[in-house]
């Protein structure tokens, strides 16, 4: 595995946690870690023991979002220098979408601005109840530009720009109800229900998981027809896959 500065990779169970540690910066992002996490989600990607990513924060928060010291340096930087530094976080959120594995949030804490936007990028979000999510840009005079487009993939527009235009203070519970994460786990049961929630996608079919993550995100631009279309594909490459095979001789020796 490699060696990172600012995060932690380790591989437990089939399952590759990669963990975010800059605990005196709230785990604020800047080029080095966005890229430590590129590599680390690569390297995660290509492991056969790894069936499963984890996403978490180390310390208090999350992620609080942008370093703003890094983009106080930036504002004074060209257009291009901006562009190159913004499209490092836009390729890791692609990154993440085109994994062939599931990557899992395991968010405690505050997660803010580009935070929240890289726990809802992850396939699911697990949240500890006493957690928050906030787009804070707008507060600062910001936009959160690369994060809207995951935040309206995930909320109706007038949730959307409630949340994005607004900057408020959501609590896990209302992130769940908005449809922003997927779980929210009581605090003191918040780490063994994570290792029982990753564990149980572990044992699933590798294949199977990989081809329906495929699927469904390549279906986001297309009419009704072009996903039946992709459906029926599909569902004749997986019927070819090992482990449906394996899955219905085991179902009909039952």
């Amino acid at each position: 595995m490699g060696e990172f500065k600012d995060i932690i990779y380790e591989i437990r169970n089939s399952i590759g946690w990669v963990t975010l540690n800059r605990p005196e910066k709230r785990n604020a992002l800047n080029h080095e870690i966005v890229d430590q996490l590129k590599s680390a989600l690569a390297e995660a990607e290509t492991d056969d023991q790894v069936r499963v990513i984890v996403l978490r924060g180390a310390g208090k928060d999350f992620c609080a979002g942008a370093d703003l010291s890094n983009l106080e340096k930036l504002s004074q930087a060209s257009i291009l220098d901006n562009i190159e530094d913004a499209s490092r976080f836009a390729a890791l959120l692609l990154q993440m979408r085109k994994l062939k594995k599931p990557v899992v949030a395991a968010v405690h804490g505050r997660a803010l601005a580009g935070g929240a936007g890289l726990a809802t990028a992850c396939d699911l979000v697990a949240a500890a109840r006493s957690s928050s999510f906030s787009y804070t840009e707008v507060k600062i005079g910001f936009v959160p530009a690369i994060v809207m487009a995951i935040a309206r993939r995930n909320l109706s527009e007038k949730r959307a720009f409630e949340i994005l235009c607004t900057g408020k203070m959501l609590t896990a519970d209302d992130a769940e109800r908005f449809g922003l994460i997927n779980l929210v786990i009581d605090d003191q049961m918040f780490d063994s229900e994570i290792e029982k929630l990753v564990s149980r996608i572990a044992q699933l079919s590798p294949s199977a998981i990989a081809l329906t993550k495929g699927l469904l995100y390549q279906t986001d631009m297309m009419t009704f027809e072009q996903a039946l279309r992709s459906g029926v594909e599909m569902n004749a490459i997986a019927r070819m896959t090992p482990d449906c095979r394996e899955g219905i001789r085991k179902f009909l020796d039952k």
